[in-house]
């Protein structure tokens, strides 16, 4: 069984341009069409101008329109999975909650907070083989960021994408974060699971203890890492920026990391809490705690080898640019009194 995509498919926004294209085309034969009207009658002047032909034109038109499809499909690269492959995997399946509230921009970690997390998530993936990652991202709520998968490129490409923004709500609702988490794994998934909850642990919204109770009771384990010192550090309003977050007195705002509760909610969740600083964030350790864990055969299937057909696209763009090169825009002298069939018809 083939699998079809299109490796450019960004390419196919280059259509718009072919309505603009047939308006001109025809606002330009509306044009040509009053300007003739203009020096007489059309049937004296069809007399004296024996090789003009208005059907050329229009499929020369045609043509040109079916080359540029052609070439646009072409840059689309248009490929055919030729091979499926059944592959077994052991593995376990983890998700990775990511604070994203506006505290993660204090730098006492540094560049700061949350670009220090993604950093690190990122050499966690290099290092996952044939286990499973999600990404959810939490403020005052948690949302999907990547949905459970294997494809680890796709996973850095998400993470790069996060920012303080993506959540619109903010506050820090690390039980909301554990909640999605584990509705976010693949419900045929009978493996060992776990969850890390990287951040700088100020929950104010919900019951994270209890959350992370709930996903000890369903075999999932909780893990945290402290993003953040204990001193704590002001909250830039824009990165790089000295203007720092106030409170209403006109205070600057200090957001600490809370460890006692981070601390709680790794314990509740049969988990270890690890604190991050300027050194070591910490997802190492955490991987050797991974790598502890059962793993478990997983089944997917992919194509693993598509085959690219553009040259057949290029081939028919070619063929069509040529037509239209070997149509003349006037009457073939030596075709214009041929007759099919025995009609009186004309080629035009």
């Amino acid at each position: 069984m083939d699998s079809f995509r299109f490796a450019h498919p960004e390419y196919f926004y280059i259509f718009l341009v072919l309505p603009a294209l047939v308006f001109l085309f025809l606002f330009n034969r509306i044009l040509r069409s009053r300007k003739l009207k203009s020096f007489g009658d059309m049937e004296l002047l069809e007399q004296l101008m024996p090789s003009l032909s208005t059907g050329r034109p229009v499929i020369k038109f045609i043509l040109w329109l079916l080359a540029i499809t052609c070439l646009i499909t072409a840059l689309a690269q248009p490929q055919f999975g030729s091979k499926l492959t059944l592959t077994k995997r052991k593995g376990v399946e983890l998700i990775i909650a990511l604070d994203v509230s506006n505290s993660m921009k204090a730098q006492d970690i540094k560049p700061n907070r949350l670009e220090r997390a993604k950093r690190a998530i990122a050499k966690l993936t290099d290092r996952l083989k044939n286990d499973k990652i999600g990404l959810i991202v939490f403020a005052g709520q948690a949302y999907v960021q990547l949905p459970i998968t294997a494809d680890y490129t796709s996973a850095k490409l998400f993470l790069e994408s996060i920012t303080t923004d993506v959540v619109p709500v903010q506050g820090t609702a690390i039980g909301a974060s554990i909640e999605m988490s584990l509705k976010s794994f693949s419900p045929s998934f009978q493996g060992s699971k776990a969850i890390i909850v990287i951040t700088d642990g100020e929950n104010h919204e919900d019951d994270a203890v209890g959350m992370a109770k709930k996903a000890k009771e369903k075999g999932i384990v909780v893990h945290t890492i402290g993003m953040g010192l204990p001193q704590g550090a002001p909250i830039p309003i824009t990165e790089g920026s000295s203007d720092f977050l106030k409170d209403k007195s006109g205070s600057i705002v200090v957001t600490k990391l809370d460890e006692s509760m981070l601390t709680q909610v790794a314990e509740a969740g049969g988990g270890s809490y690890i604190r991050a600083n300027n050194a070591e964030v910490g997802l190492n350790n955490l991987f050797n705690e991974i790598e502890k864990m059962q793993k478990t055969e997983m089944e997917s299937r992919e194509y693993s080898e598509y085959n690219d057909r553009f040259p057949v696209f290029l081939a028919l763009a070619f063929f069509l640019i040529l037509a239209d090169f070997l149509i003349l825009d006037r009457k073939n002298k030596w075709l214009k009194n041929f007759r099919l069939f025995g009609t009186n018809k004309q080629l035009s």
